[in-house]
């Protein structure tokens, strides 16, 4: 049976769900569930949010300390760890006690040796930074990090797959809403031009482009250039 989620976490919890579809970058949701892990989950003293590239190397997306991030490099250099493992296994990974018979031998004797580091839980992330991403955490005391701070973290990392998920779904969603206004504007100064020089539509987008070659400028901020220089004629 898992562990209750204390209530301070479920107000955590809702604190972020306030960040995410408050419209906040996704850099920002991030480095606020960092912070979260570290006061809600039993134990933990750093964590970090990364990302495993085509070279096996680990990269920090964010982190609440340097800590955190120096835990990546260390995994890197390792080549083992609860991040490379929770990726590439798909599932939680959790030593408490890396001092005391570790499957990370490697990792222990760098992390004991450069960190204060001693205990680490990883959970692979599931969408917004790709299936090559992790959530991890790491506690400075021996054993601290228990099956409580476990679950707890679990509930927190599935938060971070959706969070992550939504704020791509947003990105892209405002990418898409940019599109499709810079088309429209582009559309209306080629109707200008055409009138200003009776000329097909094929042949005033041609005008377009030269000018926007010519001038070094984006198709979309001379478009929109012409139709504010239109609208203030009017005026």
């Amino acid at each position: 049976m898992q562990t209750p989620i204390p209530r301070e976490a479920t107000e955590a919890f809702a604190s972020l769900a306030k960040l995410v579809y408050a419209g906040s970058a996704s850099q920002e949701v991030l480095d606020a569930i960092c912070r979260t892990a570290i006061e809600i989950i039993p134990g933990a003293h750093h964590a970090c949010i990364s990302t495993l590239d085509a070279n096996e190397q680990l990269h920090t997306q964010a982190s609440t300390d340097d800590i955190a991030s120096t835990m990546d490099r260390l995994e890197s250099e390792a080549h083992e760890g609860p991040c490379l493992d929770s990726i590439v296994e798909d599932s939680v990974q959790h030593d408490a006690d890396i001092t005391d018979d570790t499957k990370w031998p490697r990792l222990a004797e760098l992390t004991v040796s450069r960190t204060p580091v001693r205990g680490m839980l990883g959970y692979q992330l599931m969408d917004g930074l790709g299936s090559r991403a992790a959530f991890n955490v790491f506690s400075d005391t021996p054993g601290a990090l228990t099956t409580e701070s476990v679950d707890v973290g679990a509930v927190l990392a599935a938060f971070t797959s959706v969070a992550l998920a939504a704020a791509e779904r947003q990105t892209s969603a405002e990418n898409l809403r940019r599109g499709l206004e810079s088309n429209r504007e582009i559309g209306k100064a080629i109707g200008l031009l055409m009138a200003a020089h009776k000329v097909s539509d094929e042949e005033a987008f041609q005008i377009l482009r030269s000018a926007s070659s010519r001038t070094n400028t984006k198709l979309a901020a001379l478009a929109d250039k012409i139709n504010e220089s239109h609208r203030e004629n009017l005026a």
